[in-house]
This record gives C-alpha cells, sequence and structure tokens, in this order.
C-alpha cells in the first residue's frame, strides 16, 4: 500500500507535546515556547518526554546540520536495522517539509508516508525510528535542518530511495524544480529495492524496538 497519510502543517502549539504520525515509530514533537522582549526560548529536544513516548532513551551518537536552498530534496535516506538509524528533525531556520515513509517490508503500512511542515517560527521536531526513510525538502529561500542520530553514519549501511519514484508518489511542492544529489537521483525505486533484498524487515525492526526498551 502506498500514498500519502499525513501532512501537518504548522501550528501554534496545543494540547500534548507528541502527534503520532499514521506511521507506527514516528511522531511530531510540540516544544512550549516562552517568548518575552528579549526573544524566545524552547527545548526542542527533551529526554523525558521522548522517553515516556517511546519507552527507552534516545542514544544520540550524532548530530547533523544541513543548509539548502529552496527546491533542494535530500533523501530517501535509512539504514540497516539492526542497529539502523533513528532520527529526531527539527528546522532551525526558514520552512522544510519533512517526510516520514515506511520502507519496512511487511509492515501494515508499507509504502505509506507522512508530511509535516517544520520551521523556525512553531519549531516542531519529528522522530522517525529505525527502519523508516526519511527525507525533506526546502521551502524557504534558504533552511537548515538539524537532526540528531540514534548511530554514526556508516556508509556500507547507509541506504537509499528514489524520492521522485511514482509508485510512493510523494506530493512535494510543484511550484519548483527539485534539486538532487547525484546519489540521491540514481538511489533505486522502491520496487527494486524491495527486490534486491535492501529494505527494512518489519519483523526485526518491532524486535529491534523491543531490546530498546527492554534494556
Amino acid at each position: 500500500m502506498t500514498g500519502e497519510v499525513t501532512v501537518l502543517r504548522s501550528h501554534a502549539p496545543s494540547g500534548p507535546p507528541d502527534e503520532a504520525l499514521d506511521i507506527d515509530g514516528a511522531w511530531v514533537y510540540t516544544p512550549r515556547i516562552h517568548a518575552d522582549d528579549r526573544g524566545s526560548f524552547l527545548e526542542w529536544f527533551q529526554g523525558g518526554d521522548f522517553q515516556a513516548r517511546a519507552g527507552y532513551r534516545l542514544e544520540v551518537a550524532q548530530a547533523n546540520c544541513s543548509v539548502s536552498r529552496r527546491g533542494v530534496i535530500r533523501g530517501i535516506h535509512f539504514a540497516d536495522v539492526p542497529p539502523g538509524q533513528a532520527k529526531y528533525v527539527t528546522c532551525v531556520s526558514g520552512t522544510v517539509i519533512d517526510v516520514v515513509i515506511d520502507l519496512r517490508a511487511g509492515s501494515p503500512s508499507f509504502g505509506r508516508w507522512a508530511a509535516v511542515e517544520l520551521d523556525d517560527r512553531a519549531r516542531r521536531a519529528v522522530f522517525i525510528g529505525e527502519g523508516l526513510g526519511h527525507a525533506f525538502t526546502a521551502r524557504s529561500e534558504e533552511a537548515t535542518v538539524m537532526y540528531l542520530c540514534s548511530t554514526s553514519y556508516d556508509p556500507a549501511r547507509e541506504r537509499g530511495i528514489d524520492p521522485l519514484d511514482p509508485e510512493l508518489a510523494i506530493a512535494w511542492p510543484g511550484d519548483v524544480e527539485p534539486i538532487l544529489s547525484d546519489k540521491d537521483a540514481a538511489a533505486p525505486s522502491l520496487a527494486q529495492a524491495r527486490a534486491a533484498g535492501l529494505l527494512p524487515d518489519y519483523a526485526d525492526c518491532l524486535a529491534h524496538a523491543a531490546r530498546l526498551r527492554s534494556s
């Protein structure tokens, strides 16, 4: 099953700090912003809140910062599971559309994607669990994205899917020509990756998450 499941636009914080997506293993975190005449302050990641939501603490092995001009699409990226690479993503400058894709073979929501607008106003964050694909596109003239990673980058375990794959049919903005790296443009389609055995197995991802919660 493929197709869009959620598009969440920026909004003021209300209700609980986290908002589930229709893909198991991913959610949106909306921080409380404390503003006064000096500016503002927020906690874009809070370990206690994360542990209450996920059932385990997020081990941070690497922190990335990506600056993109308008129209750039980065992804779809994922890593072999285990150990995979979970990501906790926010946009600190500008606006991006952040996309989570279920690439776990055997998952009930396999092939679905969810899009979330991240910006420097609401300052929401998205958690992407191990085995899920991640991509984003810059909507502002320039956008800076920062993300925490549960494991360090390992090129031998890093994988990619063509973000323009018509089977996935991700609704990238149509008002600008997409800009991809050579590596992302040459990535296989979802069907090709599945036939080659490159996709994470849903059962393996569930077992990995269970080990994290029990450790």
